[in-house]
């Protein structure tokens, strides 16, 4: 009886501190938006592999236990996550930037253009967003206002979700590139900079699927490869 006492406190104690991830979304509805919609990316930082983003419109009061940054969550804590992100949400889009965009146009900007694929999924789904949160960026040439709030994916509900979704579905996609790819082993780094990525690339040169213009696999004149 105790044991089960202390486990519906701890969800208790869950359920607050994810009610207190919605604050931005209340404040947000009470000026009377109705469709808040979280940005968020990840693999910005990788080697390899594209640059996914997700966007994510929450109804009020969703019940996520574990709700939280995609960073601080386990990998089969982040899946189930993901997955129940998907049958509570209003709406849910995803976007990438393939490794070659990344390339042709910058980090920065891929980043930005996965964020607007996103965007576009979301609407393409029927959920039109009037207002974006995003995670520390600002997104040019939106027609609806936005916020932007730093370390968003760790202290707003639709931002958290935003990122858990994106990097499942980001995993996914390097876990598809390891069967191509075996020999770089995608499926343990994600295309991270690890020591034994590095290794693979000194080994067996870039894939189609690194990014070229970065340093660690192609260094620059006048630099040694990582």
């Amino acid at each position: 009886m105790a044991r089960k006492r202390l486990v519906a406190c701890d969800l208790s104690s869950e359920r607050t501190r994810v009610r207190r991830l919605f604050a931005v979304e209340e404040e947000a509805r009470a000026r009377g938006f109705s469709a808040v919609a979280g940005v968020d990316e990840v693999g910005r930082g990788c080697l390899a592999g594209p640059v996914y983003a997700a966007a994510v419109v929450l109804p009020e009061g969703a019940d996520l236990p574990g709700l939280d940054d995609s960073k601080a969550l386990l990998p089969e804590v982040r899946d189930d996550l993901a997955e129940r992100i998907r049958r509570r949400a209003t709406g849910v889009g995803v976007g990438a930037a393939t490794a070659a965009e990344i390339d042709a146009l910058g980090i920065v900007p891929a980043t930005l253009l996965a964020m607007r694929r996103a965007l576009d999924r979301l609407a393409a789904g029927g959920v039109a967003p009037d207002f974006v949160l995003l995670d520390a960026v600002t997104l040019p040439g939106l027609p609806v206002p936005q916020a932007s709030y730093i370390r968003g994916d760790a202290r707003v509900a639709c931002i958290a979700a935003a990122s858990v979704v994106a990097k499942a579905e980001r995993d996914r996609r390097m876990e598809a590139l390891d069967q191509e790819w075996p020999c770089y082993g995608f499926a343990d780094h994600r295309g991270y900079g690890t020591a034994a990525h590095l290794g693979a690339i000194r080994r067996h040169g870039p894939s189609p699927h690194h990014r070229l213009t970065f340093d660690r696999v192609l260094p620059g004149p006048g630099r040694k490869a990582a």
